[in-house]
This record gives C-alpha cells, structure tokens and sequence, in this order.
C-alpha cells in the first residue's frame, strides 16, 4: 500500500480578495474529492489573495495505480480550473 501526494500551486491574477479566493479553493477541492475520492485542501499561502496551494492525498495499492491517479488529477486541475499552474509537485510515499 503507498500514499500518493501532489502539490499544486496556482496564480489567479484576477482575485482581488480573499473570499473570491476561498471560492476556488471550495470548488477545486469538492471537485476533487468527489470524483478522485481523495483528501484534498488548502495547505499554505492561505492569507494571500492570489497564490492558491492546494495538496492532495490518496493511498493506492501499488506505484503504477498512484502514477495513473496523479496524472488523472493533473489533467483535471489543468482542465477544470481558470487559474494558472505555477507548479506542480508528486510524490509516492
């Protein structure tokens, strides 16, 4: 059994306040967890406007099914949400 983590860090130049922000953040990671069954949340940046840090988290039975889940999610995230990727982090623990 292994745990799949990643780590997005967006930038979404047109939020203008923390509440636009809490907004996203609400609806990417429902998104998430909904369809991927995942843990999904804001880890850090949480007091800026525009920087958006979300991390998720998934136990997989084996490597190939965390890879095959992380690149799902990526595609997701890139696909679902209007912010822009800044980076993009994955581990297999």
């Amino acid at each position: 059994m292994n745990i799949a983590a990643m780590t997005f860090r967006l930038r979404a130049s047109w939020v203008h306040s923390l509440k636009e922000k809490r907004m996203i953040v609400k609806s990417l990671t429902a998104q998430l967890q909904n369809r991927f069954h995942v843990s999904a949340a804001e880890t850090d940046e949480q007091d800026t406007h525009q920087i958006i840090v979300i991390g998720v988290a998934a136990i997989v039975p084996h490597n190939a099914m965390a890879d095959s889940l992380m690149e799902e999610i990526s595609l997701f995230v890139e696909e679902n949400c209007e912010a822009e990727i800044l980076e993009e982090t994955r581990e297999i623990r």
